[in-house]
């Protein structure tokens, strides 16, 4: 019988490894309601640890857009030193600003797109509104950790890959009274997908 060529070792060895790594991080789904049981849209859910902080980026190409006197979105979730752009599509002119601790900038009266997007580079929770327009808000969530996302309309969300290990799985809703910090209960991730429920104001 032939002995594996070294090449053919070296293969086989990396194969093992890719595959060790694959069964180190599996899947977090979770579902947010409120104290009533009903579903939360829009609701923000994280994953916090060492790890994800290290694993953490800027994301590219975030857009807040102004259309039809609103935010769109009006819940956006980013990785700190990410950079948002605020283009205006509407036909008066917005001064959308924010004075929340964990990001404080204004864009004075204006249409079209800023030369300048706006950097997001403390984690924490932005409050936006419009200096003319009263009715108008938006929140933007800054988070460390690439594994978050935003529920959908059944107040589900699913993070792919999330390292084996123990963290801690943060949750933010706008029903939450303003300056709340994000809900926090452990979390332990094996090799198989993980399931949790977060309950807002129960």
């Amino acid at each position: 019988m032939a002995w594996p060529s070294s090449l053919e070792r070296t293969l086989i060895a990396a194969l093992a490894l890719a595959s060790a790594g694959a069964a180190l991080a599996a899947p977090v789904e979770v579902t947010v309601t409120d104290a009533t049981g009903r579903p939360l849209a829009d609701a923000v859910v994280f994953v916090e640890s060492a790890a994800a902080k290290t694993a953490a980026r800027p994301l590219a190409d975030v857009d807040i857009v102004q259309a039809q006197k609103t935010f769109q979105p009006m819940v956006t979730a980013v990785t700190v030193g990410t950079a948002v752009g605020f283009p205006n599509r509407d036909t008066v002119r917005h001064h959308v600003y924010s004075f929340s601790p964990a990001k404080r900038f204004e864009l004075k009266l204006y249409v079209g797109t800023p030369a300048a997007p706006v950097v997001f580079d403390r984690p924490g929770v932005a409050v936006l509104g419009c200096n003319i327009h009263d009715d108008m808000a938006a929140w933007v969530v800054i988070v460390e950790t690439p594994w978050f996302g935003k529920t959908d309309v059944q107040g589900r969300v699913r993070l792919p890959e999330v390292p084996a290990g123990r963290h801690q799985l943060r949750t933010w809703h706008v029903d939450m009274p303003v300056g709340t910090p994000a809900l926090s209960q452990p979390l332990v991730v094996e090799a198989v997908v993980v399931r949790a429920s977060v309950r807002v104001g129960g």
